[in-house]
């Protein structure tokens, strides 16, 4: 895969010698990959990514990958913050309301293989700017596949489910295991999560939600000092 360059101006160095260890998903909730892409690229908004996709499976890129692009914002992962500086942002172009077409699904899955293998990037470092953003960020959303991406070992979904209640702290406690922000609300850290992992749930707190997310902590889960669980 040969990306269209259209570099942007919106980007720096990656700080403290940081590497990418994070690739993170977004959709531009616009109604064009061009309007997106002029959006990403015009000094006055400060903003940009690394790659946008098209509806059509077009990619560009406008940062390398080398550099700090400025998509994150603030929030944490794994217990660290300035996740600009440890991650590359890729866009999709989508509104938020409709599924993914199939082409920019197939040219994400190209690169993410390539960007993974570039980078030393494990499937847990594939994240949604939801996760580490709660409250603040909502996608790449409910109509994301995660699970399709995990299937390929592009991002991770837990493998063995055991029994579990419906108790909110053993669920705190093994999201923010798993990587979620430690200072996210309760109900906030829940309805992120479940952005991902259970987008078919509402109301309040459920088993599944927990046992999910003691799954994710048990396979995948990291300390805060970023040790293996």
């Amino acid at each position: 895969m040969t990306p269209d360059w259209r570099p942007s101006p919106n980007f720096g160095a990656r700080k403290g010698g940081a590497v990418p260890e994070l690739i993170v998903l977004h959709y531009t909730a616009m109604e064009s990959c061009d309007a997106a892409c002029r959006t990403l690229c015009n000094p006055e908004n400060e903003v940009s990514a690394h790659y946008l996709i098209g509806p059509d499976g077009h990619v560009i890129q406008m940062v390398e990958e080398s550099q700090r692009a400025w998509h994150a914002g603030a929030g944490t992962w794994q217990g660290r913050g300035d996740v600009n500086s440890r991650s590359i942002g890729i866009e999709m172009s989508n509104t938020g309301f409709a599924p993914f077409a199939a082409p920019l699904f197939n040219s994400l899955e190209v690169l993410l293989r390539q960007i993974m293998t570039r980078w030393d990037i494990a499937a847990s470092g594939i994240i949604a700017h939801s996760d580490f953003a709660p409250g603040r960020k909502i996608d790449p959303g409910k109509r994301f596949d995660w699970q399709r991406l995990a299937r390929q070992g592009l991002a991770v979904w837990p493998r063995a489910l055991e029994a579990a209640a419906p108790d909110m702290a053993r669920f705190r406690a093994a999201a923010v295991s798993f990587g979620y922000p430690v200072d996210a609300e309760p109900e906030v850290l829940l309805a992120s999560f479940r952005l991902r992992f259970n987008p078919t749930a509402s109301g309040a707190l459920c088993a599944r939600d927990v046992a999910l997310a003691e799954a994710l902590a048990r396979e995948f889960g990291i300390d805060q000092a970023g040790a293996g669980a």
